[in-house]
């Protein structure tokens, strides 16, 4: 069971309980986790929290694009995008979510896209534009952070609308839709707060 009680599935149709599709590609999920928060800092230490999560990432061989704390029917909430390897080796996939934690809890909304057969024309097309040398960046979360997928220019939004099928911007879009939208139960909002990790000294 999840704790979600409403979200906007206009354009999904489903494909098992909680997992739905808009068949182009897109998928929604909704989760819920009935353990601590795996999250390496709170919500009030936005900063400490962003490094760890980019660094959680490119530990495991993807990459945070960006981490921005928000609310969801009015609790504390952390939206992550992150890029992931496809399997095959060719192509990358995109994934959206949102993470509502509480005390002993979390809620996760999730939204995935993959790259078809046309891989990389974005990052193609942006490289040319803006120079080799302006193309990759450093970490905009710490310039500590290495391994997983670099970060780059052509994954920053102000690009979106130049490639509007491509699946980052589709992520993007879809899950900016669906916020407004959700709702959870009241027992679910009740729940104590998420207590952050100690900083380790």
């Amino acid at each position: 069971m999840t704790p979600i009680t409403g979200l906007d599935l206009t354009g999904f149709s489903a494909l098992e309980p909680g997992v739905w599709t808009d068949g182009q590609g897109l998928l929604l999920s909704v989760h819920f986790f009935d353990l601590v928060p795996d999250l390496p800092a709170s919500l009030g230490e936005p900063d400490r929290l962003r490094h760890g999560l980019a660094r959680s990432a490119a530990g495991a061989g993807a990459g945070l694009i960006e981490a921005e704390l928000g609310e969801v029917d009015a609790l504390p909430a952390v939206r992550q995008l992150v890029k992931v390897p496809l399997a095959q080796g060719h192509g990358q996939a995109f994934v959206g979510s949102w993470t509502i934690p509480r005390d002993r809890c979390s809620a996760v909304v999730k939204v995935q896209a993959g790259e078809g057969r046309r891989t990389g024309l974005r990052e193609a097309l942006i490289l040319n534009e803006v120079g080799p040398m302006h193309y990759f960046t450093a970490h905009p979360y710490g310039a500590d952070i290495t391994g997983g997928l670099p970060s780059h220019a052509a994954d920053d939004e102000r690009w979106d609308a130049r490639f509007p099928d491509h699946p980052l911007t589709r992520v993007r879009a879809a899950l900016r839709r669906i916020t407004p939208s959700l709702a959870l139960h009241e027992s679910f909002k009740g729940l104590p707060p998420f207590a952050a990790p100690a900083a380790l000294s």
